[in-house]
């Protein structure tokens, strides 16, 4: 199964809206019990969350999941820091992309693999506001014409 691919549980739209993804990596994570039960029940947001590379490690910092209601003593703190595992290249590859001004790591999605919860997470760089400002205009021309050939097609 290629990257990306699988039973998707939380996508992070904003940032395909604020970044331009240069290249996209898969990372499984480091999760507890109840974690797992609660992505698995789609209770994560990926919002304001982000990626950072400490001590040769890639940590996901204010990822959201929601503490398992059956869970009782044994949740989790909801926005703890959480490790991601790649391999030691592509950290390394990662590191020295980052040390580039502009560039960030961002989580794009969460999805099931094999039985594994699994990240995309990209290298992106940040979207100026007319860069912004220009995809809303394609996407909206885009729909337009879409709307025309339906239209055409009924009539």
């Amino acid at each position: 199964m290629p990257k990306g691919e699988g039973k998707v549980i939380a996508q992070n739209k904003k940032a395909r809206h604020d970044y331009f993804i240069e290249e996209t990596y898969e990372a499984g994570m480091v999760l507890l019990g109840t974690e797992i039960k609660a992505i698995r029940a789609g209770r994560v947001n990926l919002k304001d969350s982000f990626a950072r590379i400490r001590n040769g490690e890639l940590f996901v910092h204010n990822m959201h999941v929601s503490p398992y209601e059956q869970g009782n003593i044994h949740n989790h703190d909801p926005i703890r820091t959480r490790k991601l595992l790649l391999h030691r290249k592509q950290i390394n590859t990662l590191i020295g992309e980052t040390k580039e001004a502009g560039y960030s790591i961002v989580p794009l999605k969460i999805y099931l693999k094999d039985g594994y919860a699994k990240m995309l997470i990209g290298l992106a760089k940040g979207k100026k506001k007319y860069d912004k400002r220009e995809d809303l205009k394609q996407k909206e021309a885009k729909r337009d014409i879409e709307r025309v050939f339906r239209d055409r097609q009924k009539g």
